[in-house]
C-alpha cells in the first residue's frame, strides 16, 4: 500500500481519488499530528465487508470446505442435463 501525507493528498485529491478508484488500491494517508487513515474505492471497501462476513462465519466456512473437498473428489452432487439447461438458460 503506497503512503503519502496529509499535505500532498490534499493538494492532489482529484488524482488520488482517481487513482484509488480505476486501481483498486487503497492509499494511506499520514498526519504528523493525527491518527493516519486509508482511502478505498467504495467498490473494494464492499469486497473487504463480504470477505470478512464469511470469514467469521464459520458454518459457511465449513460448507466451502465440504463443497471443495466434494467437488476435488469430484463427489458431489450432479445435475442433470435438465437442470444445466435451465442454470445457464439453454
Amino acid at each position: 500500500m503506497d503512503s503519502i501525507s496529509v499535505n500532498k493528498f490534499r493538494d492532489n485529491l482529484k488524482y488520488f481519488v482517481e487513482q484509488v478508484t480505476s486501481e483498486h488500491f487503497p492509499l494511506k494517508v499520514t498526519r504528523r499530528n493525527g491518527e493516519d487513515f486509508v482511502v478505498i474505492s467504495a467498490e473494494d471497501w464492499a469486497r473487504e465487508q463480504e470477505t470478512l462476513y464469511i470469514l467469521q462465519n464459520n458454518a459457511l466456512i465449513k460448507q466451502i470446505a465440504t463443497s471443495s473437498a466434494t467437488h476435488s473428489k469430484k463427489s458431489g452432487y450432479t445435475p442433470t442435463a435438465e437442470e444445466l439447461n435451465e442454470i445457464t438458460g439453454i
